[in-house]
């Protein structure tokens, strides 16, 4: 039960054993942890901004971390943010 007295989960339909919600509550727990991590702890209501938008990806890099594109192909990589 929350503070507000609603369940947090509830099974609609079936019939779930404790081990199959433990299991539940542990994949939501595991997902919402590594949301948190790849998102830097930002608040919630917070939005990432895009890649394209992130003006990091105008630092110019190393030649020697990603070498430049070649091939068929390579002037549509040579716009995409690496």
């Amino acid at each position: 039960m929350t503070a507000q007295g609603k369940p947090f989960l509830q099974v609609v339909r079936g019939d779930a054993g404790p081990e199959e919600i433990a299991a539940l509550v542990a994949v939501l727990t595991a997902r919402a942890q590594a949301a948190a991590a790849r998102d830097g702890g930002a608040p919630e209501g917070t939005a990432r901004p895009s890649r394209w938008a992130d003006r990091s990806r105008l630092v110019r890099g190393t030649f020697a971390a990603e070498p430049a594109p070649r091939g068929p192909g390579a002037w549509r990589a040579s716009a995409l943010p690496r």
